[in-house]
């Protein structure tokens, strides 16, 4: 998979963005991997439970620090959260706390890579790079069942 783009406001405000991202785009049938990875992506908004860890990720293009970040976020299982502190501290650089949020808000694969599990200090949301911003965030974690004191 090369990304994720969660819809927009409207169709052609997801397409506009869609083109920006990856301007050579043209619209075609899914092939059967990416059918499938769809299918477990809105099964998980529906509030299923799946860590959608073992779908394949294309890294081309991505620096290495940001992989580094995402492959952690990626540890994190539905309904459980970490700190940008965390996610440096487990990097081995925990004074890396803004490079983390900066590489998340950089995440080419949304919930593939589930950004959203990670928050400022004190359980705040912090940002979030989707439509929406903080309140898609807070949406997910609830369709996740995840509850930290102060974040809600």
């Amino acid at each position: 998979m090369a990304g994720v783009l969660l819809p927009d406001t409207s169709e052609a405000a997801t397409r506009r963005r869609l083109l920006a991202r990856f301007p050579g785009a043209v619209e075609s049938s899914a092939p059967p991997a990416i059918e499938r990875a769809i299918v477990r992506l809105v099964a998980l908004l529906g509030g299923e439970r799946d860590d959608l860890a073992d779908i394949a990720l294309d890294w081309t293009g991505v620096p290495e620090f940001n992989r580094r970040v995402y492959e952690i976020a990626r540890g994190v299982r539905p309904g459980a959260t970490l700190t940008y502190g965390d996610v440096a501290t487990r990097l081995g650089a925990p004074g890396a706390a803004r490079a983390v949020g900066h590489a998340l808000g950089e995440n080419p694969f949304p919930i593939l890579v589930p950004c959203h599990r990670v928050l400022a200090a004190n359980g705040r949301l912090g940002g979030f790079s989707a439509p929406g911003g903080a309140s898609t965030k807070r949406r997910l974690l609830e369709i996740e069942g995840a509850v930290q004191p102060g974040l809600f």
